[in-house]
């Protein structure tokens, strides 16, 4: 039965994408899309004095959506939606928004040293078409909101978007992933709002080490946040550690023990090659060489068992009350069972273009909205792609719900089966992970 529910929505998608092809095609033929481009310009023009307002001068108020398509199904559910299924039968229930592309944090593995240049503000997503994106996935099966930036917390109006996600039925967990330099004072507001997770970056428990990393002041203040979120009964908190050759590798056992007495999962990322932060192999702490370092001091170290969505490989210390965890982009994909798509602060879905073999170095990601004779060659909706479809700009075309399904699929649909490995990601020209929404 699985394996024809697979199948048939490997169909349906195949089917779907083909007629929003021919839909998009008889749409640019007619000027639409070239009305769009234009309107694109005028917009990118504009800068706006508030990113979350709900609309501006010359700008097209986001598409109100329709209410709820009468699906089928013998038992009266509801089918994963064809649009967010990709050939492989991965259904992409998982949605990660990046609410801005600013932080208060400069980390070395994130931005380079100078900084990056910000999108105009006119150019990032409003509040009303973050929302409008969200009910549309959330009503075609996404069930977990995930919250990033740059530092999602700066944002003005995040209790807004929080509380106004949580009203959406189907979405089961709205999660955030913050630095925590301003979640103590944040979260009894947070909690009220209805946020599920927090994950907060910290990537060394010493002081001075952690200002060099992250160039800023705030240990304490992470700290304090990750403890009043325990207090607060988030269980776990989940600690991002990025974990980096020559840094703060000596540091592993040390937030292992973090894990002894405070509800954390410590999940250790492997160093990953962004723009600007200097990625190189050898600064690479490869999965296996730090479970062998911690196994040295805790033998009994023991493997629990996870979703199969899940992209870290979890494992505890018997007695700890918290637990560990790895990410391990790099070394051994988890392609296989992803379930994730992204949208950046200016309203891309991630996606890469491939002409046959492996993509090839640009100088600089694609972030215009690719046109029809190219949405049949975006082949990844992924964290590594280097070319990305505008949502933004089809929203504010005036595109109607359909049309921004048939975009969303036709991206979703030739999602390749996993990333190009190691040595092909470090020489892909990308953005920087600040703005990615990583």
């Amino acid at each position: 039965m699985a394996a024809f529910e697979s199948m048939r929505c490997r169909f349906l998608n195949r089917q779907t994408m083909s007629a929003g092809l021919r839909l998009l095609s008889r749409r640019a033929s007619g000027g639409a899309w070239r009305g769009c481009s234009s309107a694109t310009r005028r917009e990118n023009e504009l800068e706006l004095g508030d990113s979350s307002s709900v609309s501006a001068p010359n700008l097209v108020s986001a598409p109100k959506l329709s209410p709820e398509r009468e699906r089928f199904g013998s038992d009266g559910a509801l089918p994963f939606s064809a649009f967010l299924t990709d050939s492989f039968g991965r259904r992409h229930s998982y949605l990660r928004i990046s609410l801005t592309e600013k932080c208060n944090l400069r980390c070395q593995y994130c931005m380079p040293e100078e900084g990056v240049k910000l999108t105009p503000r006119g150019q990032l997503l409003s509040t009303a078409e973050i929302l409008t994106l969200a009910r549309l996935f959330v009503r075609e099966g996404v069930e977990k909101i995930r919250l990033t930036g740059g530092e999602p917390l700066i944002r003005p109006d995040v209790l807004e978007i929080i509380t106004e996600l949580k009203k959406l039925e189907g979405l089961k967990t709205v999660a955030v992933t913050t630095n925590a330099i301003n979640l103590a004072r944040l979260l009894p507001k947070l909690k009220e709002a209805g946020l599920d997770l927090i994950n907060v970056s910290l990537d060394s428990l010493v002081p001075a080490k952690f200002e060099f990393i992250v160039r800023r002041k705030g240990f304490h203040r992470v700290m304090e946040g990750i403890d009043k979120a325990i207090q607060m009964g988030y269980d776990p908190v989940k600690v991002n550690c990025v974990v980096m050759r020559g840094l703060n590798e000596d540091e592993l056992l040390d937030f292992v023990a973090l894990t002894e007495k405070k509800p954390v999962e410590v999940r250790f990322i492997e160093y990953m090659p962004f723009d600007g932060n200097k990625w190189n192999f050898k600064k690479m702490v490869s999965y296996q060489e730090m479970l062998d370092s911690i196994r040295q001091r805790w033998p009994e170290l023991e493997r629990l068992q996870t979703e199969a969505a899940d992209t870290s490989k979890v494992f505890k210390v018997p007695g700890f009350k918290g637990q560990v965890g790895f990410i391990t982009s790099m070394s051994e994909h988890f392609c296989g069972s992803c379930n994730r798509l992204r949208i950046t602060a200016d309203g891309n879905l991630k996606a890469r273009r491939r002409a046959g073999g492996l993509a090839r170095r640009s100088p600089q990601p694609s972030t215009e909205p690719l046109p029809v004779s190219c949405l049949s060659s975006a082949k990844q909706v992924c964290l590594f792609g280097n070319s990305e479809v505008s949502l933004r700009d089809a929203l504010r075309s005036g595109a109607p719900e359909e049309e921004l399904l048939q975009v969303i699929g036709a991206a979703v649909g030739r999602k390749k089966k996993q990333h190009a490995g190691m040595f092909n990601i470090s020489q892909m020209k990308n953005r920087p992970m600040i703005l990615i929404g990583g």
